[in-house]
């Protein structure tokens, strides 16, 4: 099937300003915001409200040929190019929206840990390294910093008990551990919309909770 020009409206009429098209395709899909913040591509409006498409990069604002190449790659995707979605970029965005919730929630680092648990930072790493070792713990490597998710820490800062028989089989499964972080923090289908890290603490859900985490990590 031939890939329909961008410049041409699906119903065979004329299309209006490229530009705007794009801007309403993806923002449709929740991917403007994203191609900005991942330094791709950024969406800009004039004094007189029409959009325009610049290069992070360059500076440069994408005319219509360009506009035109870049369209007809991202419907390259599916059967239907004029319907088609680009999941890469839309699976890419969903990820960066999870892990900008995860890292605007409460986490530690080695030195806020070592200060929560009275303990120097060297007896700290060494504490973390082992309880990672044996998946009794979950840390996230950024480019910054190890991250210890605190929702997982009781008050003295260690790990919390209960929640041992979820963390384990993920991380002994080589789950991604921001997927975990995701998986335990937030409403799950599996738990028919409980929050996994609050089940296990509780003493009636505690089995079923832990019943799904061994689904999911043998789910890959």
């Amino acid at each position: 099937m031939d890939t329909p020009d961008p410049s041409v409206d699906p119903t065979g009429d004329p299309a209006g300003d490229p530009a705007e098209r794009m801007a309403q395709w993806l923002g449709s899909l929740g991917l403007v915001d994203y191609l900005a913040e991942a330094g791709m591509l950024r969406l800009e409006r004039g004094d007189d409200g029409r959009a325009r498409w610049v290069d992070p990069a360059t500076g440069d604002v994408l005319d219509a040929a360009r506009l035109g190449d870049l369209e007809r790659q991202l419907r390259q995707h599916g059967e239907e190019p004029v319907h088609a979605v680009p999941v890469p970029l839309v699976q890419a965005a969903h990820l960066a929206r999870v892990r900008r919730r995860l890292l605007d929630s409460e986490w530690c680092t080695y030195e806020t840990l070592a200060e929560r648990r009275s303990a120097s930072v060297e007896a700290t790493r060494f504490a973390v390294t082992r309880a990672v070792n044996e998946h009794r713990l979950l840390a996230v490597p950024t480019e910054l910093a190890l991250l210890v998710p605190a929702f997982q820490l009781d008050d003295a800062g260690e790990p919390r008990v209960d929640l041992a028989p979820l963390i384990e089989p993920l991380l002994a499964a080589g789950t991604d551990p921001w997927r975990v972080w995701g998986w335990l923090t937030q409403p799950a289908a599996l738990l028919g919309g409980q929050v996994p890290a609050e089940a296990a603490a509780d003493p009636e859900s505690a089995a079923i909770a832990a019943h799904a985490a061994r689904r999911l990590a043998a789910a890959g």
